[in-house]
């Protein structure tokens, strides 16, 4: 194997992540910590079989069934306390996996079962976030990580957390986001909040086309302005490749290719929730071909057992991708990120390219 494709260089390559749970990254060994005092039965009790439970319960190859893992980390994440390590963690062992940029993902309506209101829920959150930035640099490493609102698509919040969204988006959030079960539960069910958001110039991505069709990406985009698709994987259904290799994109596909429509495709999550039969059979391979804007992320670091570093190794020995694919993932990251324009450009310039610059130098 070549120097350029090694996985210690991953990891010491800059990676950018739009994609990420905040309660799909807990550390196993955190969850027993917080499990008591808070009440709560787990399935193991030592982290390593902690850890192996989450993954082998989320490789059911059904969304519903990955989505129950969730039930064990949103328990111990019901206190301002507990949300402001578990947010503190995150940012840490996303700067230890050499992340420079993340936007991690939250719905608050699901930690106010312990009293708090979802205002004290955000500010917990964004605390823990800061301490985790000021580790980071205090161990030498320089990370920006910022907040985006979920609401759950089968509830009916989401106008409230559209609101709280704008609220906060000087202190830390930059956007919001539906998140749930998509068969049944179409992003038309949530315009209002769509609306609110489009007239307060606020951002907001959509999960679609992760396990429903080319209609739940279509009422994303054209009925709710979404700036990005969570997954998007589905897009693949309006791309038709011949026997000689050809491909021929339809009406949709060709849309959400001209208009540079961010792609947050999470490979791992994907192959484990039946989106994708497996890393070689997803159509991230096909679309990134076809120079859609494809991004990488984790989705759920903990029921994935995955990291930036290993979603990037997967598909450099998968797709034989080098240094310079990488880059080209990292650079489509930040320049679809919701951080403001000028901050954005100065982590690609001054942080992204040198960094590559150096690892293709030295490889």
């Amino acid at each position: 194997m070549s120097r350029s494709v090694e996985r210690e260089l991953i990891r010491r390559a800059p990676k950018a992540l739009l994609h990420d749970h905040l309660d799909g990254g807990l550390r196993p060994q955190t969850i027993i910590d917080l499990a008591a005092g808070a009440g709560h039965s787990l399935p193991a009790e030592e982290a390593d079989s902690l850890q192996r439970w989450f993954t082998d319960s989320a490789s059911s190859g059904s969304l519903e069934r990955y989505l129950e893992t969730f039930d064990h980390t949103v328990a111990v994440m019901q206190s301002a306390e507990n949300l402001r390590r578990v947010a503190q963690e995150c940012v840490e062992d996303l700067a230890a996996d050499g992340v420079v940029y993340a936007e991690v993902r939250y719905a608050p309506e699901q930690h106010l079962d312990g009293g708090l209101t979802m205002n004290q829920v955000v500010e917990a959150v964004r605390d823990g976030f800061v301490a985790g930035e000021e580790t980071a640099r205090e161990n030498g490493r320089t990370v920006v990580v910022r907040q985006l609102l979920t609401a759950m698509r089968h509830r009916a919040r989401s106008r409230e957390i559209a609101e709280l969204t704008v609220q906060y988006r000087d202190q830390g959030v930059l956007g919001f986001d539906i998140a749930g079960a998509e068969a049944g539960y179409p992003p038309t069910r949530h315009l209002d909040a769509f609306e609110y958001l489009q007239r307060k110039n606020a951002h907001f991505t959509i999960h679609a086309g992760e396990a429903f069709g080319l209609p739940s990406i279509w009422q994303a985009i054209q009925w709710c302005g979404a700036d990005r698709l969570g997954h998007g994987v589905r897009i693949i259904d309006d791309v038709r490749v011949d026997s000689d290799g050809a491909a021929h994109l339809g009406r949709l596909a060709s849309y959400v290719r001209d208009k540079r429509i961010p792609l947050e495709m999470c490979p791992s999550s994907n192959v484990q929730t039946g989106a994708a039969s497996s890393l070689a059979e997803h159509p991230i391979g096909l679309l990134t071909r076809l120079r859609f804007r494809v991004t990488v992320n984790t989705d759920n670091r903990l029921m994935s057992g995955t990291s930036m570093t290993d979603e990037m190794h997967g598909l450099v020995e998968t797709f034989g991708y080098g240094l310079e694919d990488l880059r080209w993932f990292t650079i489509n990251a930040m320049k679809s990120a919701f951080l403001p324009f000028d901050q954005r450009l100065a982590i690609i310039n001054e942080t992204i390219k040198p960094a590559y610059a150096g690892l293709v130098a030295g490889s």
